[in-house]
């Protein structure tokens, strides 16, 4: 892509959001009984922005709320799918279907972000970033992005930001089935089933899944490279009459992903896991108190390199939260164990296996309307690398009942992991944490039946962490800037669903001047669909410009731009039944996001068709 993309994007985006701004000069239409839905999916409450229910105008923050709406009409893949082209958002895979992949919010790395599945961290300990690849989609009913530093509210490596995947949650009333089947290219196969319900204060979600495919070259002229996931989901809760409530979540991951080493077909078994239990008890009438105690492991076992790599997070977390008339006061503490016990990096040991953190947090949400004050402030001692404090202070301001402008600072840092730090040949025990400041700009439009939001930002990191040739430890890089414009809207007009993002990076590695690794620098989204009675029809469109995979001689290796464009339908034949067609990549596009070492693309797969069917509500 040449650089009119910038320009051609802001006229798309101009060109896409004018109806919703002639929709907008129609006051009367925002007070209309219909539109209650409609803007609640618009403006709906996040969490994992302030640690507390907040409507996305009220956050302060940037923020994208994929509902549950989403997930089934767009019924991806993989979580990668799902997220490439979200405001802000870039992706980048070692192919298709359970391959590598990498997920930069902000121009920052996949370790440098932090995944949350109903509030508890999953990540490797040793490669610092998630699995993100071998998550099914159909285990979660909402997901939740939020952009720009968070190290005050979670801690380690949340400098570009945080996802949030939530599981269902069962609902008072008889049990609700769920069924699908479906397959299609590249013989695959897909099944889900679940049953939710609730009785007598006690709720319940129980939902298994199987994905199986014989999977895409990953190299031209390569075989197929399978891929199987079988996922389950147990999920209880039970409310007490005086409002306290406790509640147990698993979820459990596991299967097999064939890849391409040097030629030679090379397999991997793995398996993800997050399981947690809570308790949540209202001391007063103005206090609450929760404390979780949570579980996640990585495991994997590389059969080319004879490599076993296990890791586990231990997590314990109290928070409390304290009520004062239109106020908030929310305070804590947090003990991390992370360990990777047993693991073998087929070169050797850990020299270190097991580390702690400890942490205190508290966060103030103040509301003086129409000026709003989030201020946060956390410390964390960790026995690897030392003593990190980090804050944060957002303020808003409402000009009308509308419209909302905001500002903050944050600071954040990333721990080195356990790879950075000890892989043997590698590793630098030295190594100092990465510190972050950003700063940012936004101000949001919210109407009934559509929003439209804009975000300036710069992140300048300190100590940035980099591999080097073979044979070399890693570094600390001294400065790294990142500076960036976001732009999104959203709509719910008659049967029409729209969305768009428009996004620009600049991440600079400022010793060089060279742009980071893997991330393109503009990014175009734009998602659209119809409901025609029983049916509904829809589309995707993600256009990325180039990128420069890894190299040493600073931004020689140049991957191309691509556009890809996703087709889906649905028909609702019978009650509670309804058929879904999709088509992935309908344009049959060759691209890549990453390079091999020997200068091979990373092949993505072309044209992919899939049929479900569905039963249940």
């Amino acid at each position: 892509m040449n650089t009119t993309f910038a320009s051609r994007g802001l006229a798309t985006f101009a060109l896409a959001t004018l109806p919703l701004a002639i929709q907008a000069a129609e006051p009367q239409l925002e007070g209309a009984a219909d539109t209650t839905a409609e803007a609640a999916r618009l403006n709906p409450l996040v969490v994992t922005a302030a640690l507390a229910p907040r409507t996305a105008d009220e956050t302060l923050a940037s923020v994208t709320v994929l509902d549950e709406a989403t997930l089934r009409r767009q019924d991806p893949a993989s979580l990668p799918d799902l997220l490439r082209g979200q405001p802000g958002v870039d992706v980048t895979s070692n192919g298709s279907f359970g391959k590598n992949s990498s997920v930069y919010i902000r121009g920052t790395g996949n370790d440098q972000n932090v995944l949350l599945i109903d509030g508890i961290r999953l990540r490797s300990a040793t490669a610092g970033g998630a699995a993100w690849q071998f998550l099914d989609p159909r285990m979660f009913q909402r997901a939740e992005i939020v952009r720009g530093p968070l190290g005050s509210l979670y801690g380690a490596d949340a400098i570009g930001g945080v996802v949030q995947l939530f599981t269902p949650e069962g609902e008072e009333g008889d049990p609700r089935p769920r069924v699908s089947v479906g397959g299609g290219s590249f013989n695959t196969q897909r099944y889900s089933a679940s049953l939710a319900g609730g009785s007598g204060g006690t709720r319940y979600y129980v939902a298994g899944s199987r994905f199986d495919t014989d999977g895409t070259p990953v190299r031209r002229g390569g075989d197929d490279k399978g891929y199987d996931n079988t996922s389950g989901l147990i999920r209880l809760s039970h409310t007490f009459e005086n409002d306290a409530e406790v509640g147990v979540l698993a979820l459990r991951a596991r299967g097999t992903t064939e890849y391409d080493e040097s030629g030679f077909l090379a397999t991997t078994d793995y398996v993800q896991q997050v399981a947690g239990l809570y308790g949540e008890l209202p001391i007063t009438a103005h206090w609450r108190s929760r404390l979780t105690l949570s579980e996640a492991r990585d495991e994997s076992v590389n059969y080319f390199y004879d490599s076993i790599l296990d890791t586990e997070t231990r997590t314990l977390r109290w928070e409390n939260t304290f009520d004062a008339g239109a106020h908030q006061l929310i305070a804590g503490a947090e003990y991390l164990n992370d360990s990777v016990a047993g693991s073998d990096t087929g070169f050797g040991p850990y020299e270190e296996e097991e580390r702690t953190n400890k942490a205190v947090f508290t966060q103030a949400l103040l509301d003086f309307s129409p000026f709003a004050v989030q201020a946060s402030l956390r410390y964390d001692d960790n026995e690897a690398y030392g003593e990190e404090v980090t804050g944060s202070l957002a303020l808003g301001y409402d000009l009308d009942p509308y419209h909302t402008v905001r500002t903050s600072y944050g600071t954040s840092f990333k721990a080195p992991t356990f790879n950075q730090l000890y892989w043997p040949g590698f590793g630098n025990p030295d190594l100092k944490a990465e510190t972050s400041e950003t700063v940012e700009l936004g101000v949001r439009g919210q109407y009934a039946r559509w929003f439209w939001d804009a975000a300036l930002y710069q992140t300048d990191i300190d100590n940035l962490i980099s591999w080097q040739q073979m044979g070399e430890p890693t570094i600390n890089v001294p400065t790294t800037r990142i500076r960036g414009v976001e732009l999104s809207a959203g709509a719910e007009i008659d049967d029409w669903t729209l969305s768009t993002a428009l996004t620009y990076t600049d991440p600079e590695d400022r010793s060089t001047g060279n742009r980071l690794p893997r991330r393109a620098s503009q990014s175009l989204r734009f998602d659209v669909d119809r409901e025609l009675g029983d049916w509904s029809l829809g589309g995707s469109w993600v256009a990325q410009n180039h990128r420069y995979d890894y190299d040493f001689s600073g931004n020689a290796t140049r991957l191309p731009g691509f556009g890809l464009v996703n087709l889906r339908a649905g028909w609702d034949f019978a009650p509670l039944w309804s058929a879904r067609l999709t088509v992935e990549n309908a344009l049959d596009k060759e691209y890549a996001t990453a390079r091999f070492f020997d200068g091979d693309d990373y092949l993505n797969a072309g044209r992919a068709a899939f049929v479900s069917v569905h039963f249940g509500q």
